[in-house]
């Protein structure tokens, strides 16, 4: 994988990149990048700031290493990340999950630079923890995170499984309860949303699917018979089924109509391949271009491969659709801190207030614990709001 950066005459850094969901991701964390439409490049401003956290971010994602940044780390240092990020990827860790292990072993490596990589232990992952948690302050699940990462690192790279950690201090986690929007407030929200993106939000709240889940889904994942949709590798790797609401169905067919003259047009032009998952388009070599591995909600614009050529299209870029239901949520005044994953939890929440029983709705959101669903019993108990104030009497 290649990335050119250059300068231009107007001042600014052109970056061009090949077309990967993660180097995509790590360029929008930099301020003040913009995307040229008609020459296919990020510009960043050139100077020394911009230039420092790009090339920081494409070290992050464990695509490639960099020189400029790794010229003075250690050659064994260096050596113990390249194979850290090929047990990840030998695993089959999430690109995400890769993206966010690599960053924390990093930083575990650089906390540590002045000690032998070989003699370190229980100590130093209690040092690194309990750093984040007094002086950084980090959230409870990041600081899980970070810790999932380094036994990941002790285990698979160093071959030295850890022991009893001791007394780490932990960041405190916060009981909190999810953002759920009434009935009214779903409405009122999807009713400021509108073609595939009030459709995604509407399957969303419909199937109580996440996100990704939602917007991964494939032609052959709906089943108009059985009134079912499949969600193919969800979060764990896990498959399951939920509904299709009969509510979405006309509309649901009506869009995929469009898709498939969208599909038939860009075969038509010699293109219409999607990406294949787990090589499968090496076992179906034709399996790209068929309809029932086509995308529900496509992109609008094709990709294009920069070193074979072929054109094709990805799905729906997810913050496109964040970006949609944040200032669907604005227009309808709602001063809830509501967004994508709003749509899940209200989809839960309601199905208890209708008396589903905790074990469907567990099944239908794919939980591997019962208590991670209880969450969402707390509509149950009215709390305060079924309590009558004093200040009502007076």
């Amino acid at each position: 994988m290649e990335v050119l950066i250059t300068g231009s005459a107007t001042g600014l850094l052109v970056v061009r990149i090949p077309y990967d969901r993660t180097l995509i991701a790590s360029i929008k964390k930099i301020p003040n990048r913009r995307w040229d439409l008609e020459t296919k490049v990020w510009l960043l401003p050139n100077d020394q700031s911009h230039a420092d956290q790009l090339l920081q971010v494409l070290y992050e994602t464990g695509l490639f290493l960099i020189p400029e940044i790794i010229e003075d780390e250690p050659k064994e240092e260096a050596s113990f990340i390249e194979q850290y990020r090929e047990a990840l990827e030998s695993r089959h860790y999430s690109p995400r999950t890769l993206q966010a292990y690599l960053h924390w072993v990093d930083r575990f490596l650089k906390y540590n630079k002045k000690k032998n990589l070989r003699q370190l232990g229980e100590n130093e992952i209690n040092a690194f923890l309990t750093n984040l948690a007094t002086r950084e302050n980090v959230s409870s699940s990041t600081q899980n995170q970070a810790l999932a990462a380094l036994l990941f690192l002790f285990r698979q790279v160093f071959g030295n499984p850890v022991g009893e950690l001791g007394e780490v201090i932990r960041a405190k986690k916060p009981t909190r309860l999810p953002v759920v929007m009434s009935r009214d407030e779903v409405r009122s929200v999807l009713s400021n949303l509108q073609g595939d993106k009030r459709l995604a939000a509407a399957l969303m709240y419909g199937t109580g699917l996440r996100l990704m889940e939602c917007l991964e889904l494939r032609i052959q994942d709906i089943d108009f018979s059985q009134n079912e949709i499949l969600i193919r590798n969800g979060k764990g790797a896990k498959d399951r089924s939920t509904m299709l609401p009969d509510s979405l169905k006309a509309e649901l067919k009506k869009h995929l109509a469009k898709v498939k003259a969208l599909h038939d047009r860009d075969r038509a032009e010699g293109w219409g391949s999607i990406p294949m998952p787990n090589a499968l388009d090496r076992k179906y070599p034709n399996g790209s271009t068929e309809w029932s591995w086509q995308w529900v909600f496509p992109q609008e614009r094709r990709w294009i491969n920069s070193s074979t050529g072929k054109q094709g299209r990805y799905h729906m870029d997810p913050s496109l659709l964040q970006r949609a239901v944040h200032e669907a949520v604005l227009r309808a005044g709602i001063a809830k801190r509501a967004s994508c994953h709003t749509f899940r939890h209200s989809f839960a929440t309601h199905l208890i207030e209708n008396g589903y029983d905790i074990r469907t709705v567990q099944e239908l959101l794919g939980h591997s614990d019962v208590k991670t669903t209880m969450i969402y019993t707390h509509v149950l108990n009215r709390g305060p709001s079924g309590v009558r104030s004093p200040a009502d009497g007076l």
